[in-house]
């Protein structure tokens, strides 16, 4: 069985990762900063020394890698390189800044771009952070840094990833990366993002 390592896990599981990652062949390792959530692993997206060299096969990252300061990406992408397997994988989504700033620039910034489980959501909440969780005291809301598909691209391969596959969807304001560790043949990391990216 493969071992992928969810990364910023908040109280999400397995079956909230991706089509790819939810199921029997894949094991889930949760490590998240805040205990409260119960992960397997208690650590930071910049230090998981908890977790040894090359020992998960991939990653998943959800909206988490915006909520460092932008000199911390390279050094949690270092331990993202340090932990997985040669052949391994990571699939990062985050906030998509050029479709959250279209709304920007056309003067909606509190105005709601979609609603959430956790309620409307505007382009201020995408940009800094949900402004209820950090009212109610969660300051690991807080996003402190952002991309766009050809920056998270080129940051992901200054981070020494071989291969990168990105897509943004506009209408979700999010972007989906899949780095591998080595070289692949292009009709295997398509067939990878297929399995791991959402459909459009």
């Amino acid at each position: 069985m493969k071992t992928f390592l969810h990364v910023g896990c908040g109280p999400k599981r397995k079956d909230s990762t991706t089509a790819g990652f939810n199921t029997p062949e894949w094991h889930e390792q949760r490590l998240d900063i805040d205990e409260q959530v119960n992960p397997d692993i208690v650590g930071t997206m910049t230090d998981m020394s908890a977790v040894a060299d090359a020992s998960v096969d991939a990653i998943f990252s959800s909206h988490n890698i915006e909520h460092l300061y932008p000199h911390e990406v390279p050094v949690a992408l270092a331990e993202f390189r340090r932990v997985l397997a040669a052949d391994g994988f990571a699939v990062i989504t985050c906030p998509d800044l050029q479709s959250v700033c279209a709304l920007v620039a056309e003067d909606k910034l509190t105005e709601p771009a979609y609603t959430a489980p956790a309620g409307p959501i505007a382009p201020l909440d995408i940009l800094y952070g949900h402004r209820p969780a950090m009212a109610q005291g969660n300051l690991y809301m807080a996003h402190r840094c952002g991309f766009t598909q050809k920056v998270l691209t080129a940051t992901l391969q200054a981070a020494g990833f071989a291969m990168v596959a990105a897509i943004r969807r506009e209408p979700q304001f999010d972007l989906w990366a899949l780095a591998t560790v080595q070289p692949m043949e292009e009709t295997a990391i398509r067939a990878l993002a297929q399995a791991h990216f959402p459909n459009r």
